[in-house]
This record gives structure tokens, C-alpha cells and sequence, in this order.
């Protein structure tokens, strides 16, 4: 046998490169599991309590409300005499009603700033701190778990209960302050310290974590090269800091602004005696009066009008804001 003549022929394909699939090219279709009738019984069985009682509690909830805001509904939840939109009419022209939107107006414009501000302190403040930056987070954050209740309570019986014993008086007679009485004053209206502090004390951990997840998602390598730059302090914080929290702070924003439009607990729970007797609250949100009139009045129709009035203003205030702010627009 020769070796020279018995070398087997090369295959034809053999030495061309592997033929790579060509862009765009139909890529074969990968067979999807198919769910079967038990796993489609299961899958009813475990989601249909809770969409069942979504759907009566809440949307059913809602439908029947709006209906009774145009009823003459009183003393029972049962539709009353129709009288299409003349609640909305009647809590309009209604002064007390008015009163508490210009109030709560005023609420917000106060409260929102400053609980903005303070939050954003703090978390800029909680992450310089190398040691000891969860103990801080943690401290600042429990206020956040206490109920709005229990905390109007604490600040009514304890610390601005006008009482010379009282915490805050307490505190200012050890600078020769005389004892005030907080809630009941309305010359100065000094009751309206015992809500911010409440309020402050209440939500400022909360958007205090959020500022600070959105500080530590800043690349460090942004301060770094800044730094190389010469760039420091002020003009780190104006250059790369704030441009990079602007989604945070609008969320925080919109979340502060809902907030303090559903106002209740507090002002509720401060207030519901009046003061010194006289049986009226100095200041009043719209979603007391709300309550006092549907609970107290046993008025549910014009109760129910002022409750889709006032998500109509949250609503609208929310949007109006989104769109000042540029709140989820694409490429930001």
C-alpha cells in the first residue's frame, strides 16, 4: 500500500469557516412550558380572596360613594332622593368647607418646604458619617413606625399639655419663660408649633432614608473626577449632587404634597374638644370637616361629594406638579 495514494480526499467543507448566523436572522422558537388546568385551579384559588376583596372593599367601595354623593343620603349608607350634583353645589358655597382648603393650603405651603429641607440635611449630614451610619439611619427612621395617633396623644398629654409639668414648659421655664398654654392659644396661635413639630418629628426619617438611598446611588467616581477638577463643596453639591437626586426630590416632593393634603389624625386628635369649651377646633383640614359631617352630621351624600372634591384636588395638584418638575419623562 502506497501511503502517498491511499491518503483519503479532504471533505469538501473541510478549511471554511463555521458559518455564523446571519443578523436578523429567525432564531428558533423556544417552546414555552404550557400551564395546565391544576396549575390554572391553583392560580385561581390563591388570587381570587384578594381580588374579591379588592374589588368589594375598595372599587365597589368607591362606585357606591360616588353614587351617594349624588343622593340625598342621610343617616344610612342606603341611596337617598336623587339630587345629581347639588351636594358638590352646597359644600362649595359652604364657608367652613372653604376655610379648611385655605387652611390646609397654608399647611402645605409651610410644612412641605420645611420637612423637605430638614430631610435633605439630614441625609447629607448621616452620609458623611463613616461610623456608625446605620445606628443613625435607624435612630432617625422609628418616629416613622409610631402611629399618628399615639404620637398627638404623647405631644397633647405630655409635652405641650399647658401644664407647668409640661415637657415644654418645663424646658422654657429653665429660661424664664411662663408656662403656655400650647393647644388652647390662639393669641399667638401657638398650636400650630405643637402640629409641625409633630408632623416633623413624624416624617422627617422617613424621606430622610429616601434622600440618603438616593446619595449613596451617586458613582463615586463623578466626585472623584470632580475633585481632580478642583471642584469642592458648594460646587460638588450644586454640580453633581443635586442634578443627580432630581428624581428623588420630586418623589419626595410629590409624596409630601399628598400627605399633607390627607392631613386628619393629628389635627383630629389635638383638636376634637375644641378649645376651653367654646366646641371649635381653631384650625380644621378638609378631611375633618369631611369626617364631622358624614360620621357627625350623619350627612353621607355631602360627605361623599367632599371626598371625591378633595381627590379631585390632591389629583390635580399631583399632576400640576409632575409637570412642572418634569416628574418621569424619558431620558432624565
Amino acid at each position: 500500500m502506497n501511503p502517498a495514494t491511499d491518503i483519503p480526499p479532504a471533505p469538501e467543507h473541510a478549511g471554511r469557516p463555521a458559518e455564523v448566523p446571519r443578523r436578523g436572522a429567525a432564531r428558533p422558537r423556544v417552546a414555552r412550558p404550557r400551564v395546565g388546568r391544576s396549575g390554572w385551579i391553583a392560580f385561581i384559588l390563591l388570587t381570587a380572596p384578594t381580588l374579591i376583596g379588592l374589588g368589594v372593599f375598595k372599587y365597589v367601595a368607591i362606585g357606591w360613594s360616588f353614587l351617594l354623593s349624588l343622593s340625598d343620603a342621610r343617616g344610612t349608607i342606603s341611596l337617598g332622593n336623587w339630587v345629581g350634583l347639588d351636594n358638590y353645589r352646597t359644600l362649595l358655597a359652604d364657608q367652613a368647607f372653604r376655610d379648611s382648603l385655605l387652611q390646609i393650603l397654608l399647611f402645605t405651603a409651610f410644612i412641605v418646604p420645611v420637612t423637605f429641607a430638614v430631610s435633605f440635611g439630614l441625609a447629607l449630614l448621616v452620609h458623611r458619617v463613616r461610623r456608625g451610619r446605620a445606628l443613625f439611619r435607624t435612630t432617625f427612621l422609628i418616629p416613622a413606625a409610631v402611629s399618628y395617633v399615639a404620637a398627638s396623644l404623647l405631644w397633647k398629654m405630655c409635652l405641650f399639655n399647658g401644664l407647668p409639668t409640661g415637657i415644654a414648659n418645663m424646658i422654657g421655664g429653665w429660661f424664664g419663660a411662663e408656662p403656655a398654654a400650647w393647644i388652647q392659644s390662639t393669641s399667638p396661635p401657638l398650636y400650630w408649633i405643637v402640629l409641625v413639630t409633630l408632623r416633623l418629628w413624624l416624617q422627617v426619617g422617613f424621606y430622610m432614608v429616601l434622600f440618603l438611598a438616593g446619595l449613596q446611588a451617586i458613582p463615586k467616581e463623578l466626585y472623584e473626577a470632580a475633585a481632580l477638577d478642583g471642584a469642592a463643596g458648594r460646587r460638588l453639591l450644586t454640580g453633581i449632587t443635586l442634578p443627580m437626586l432630581r428624581n428623588t426630590a420630586v418623589a419626595v416632593l410629590l409624596l409630601l404634597f399628598i400627605a399633607a393634603f390627607q392631613a386628619f389624625d393629628e389635627f383630629y386628635n389635638l383638636f376634637n374638644s375644641g378649645l376651653s369649651g367654646t366646641g371649635a377646633a381653631p384650625v380644621q383640614t378638609p378631611l375633618v370637616h369631611l369626617y364631622n359631617t358624614a360620621m357627625g352630621s350623619q350627612n353621607y351624600g355631602l360627605g361623599s361629594a367632599g371626598a371625591f372634591l378633595l381627590t379631585a384636588l390632591i389629583v390635580g395638584v399631583t399632576l400640576l406638579q409632575g409637570r412642572l418638575t418634569g416628574f418621569g419623562r424619558s431620558g432624565e
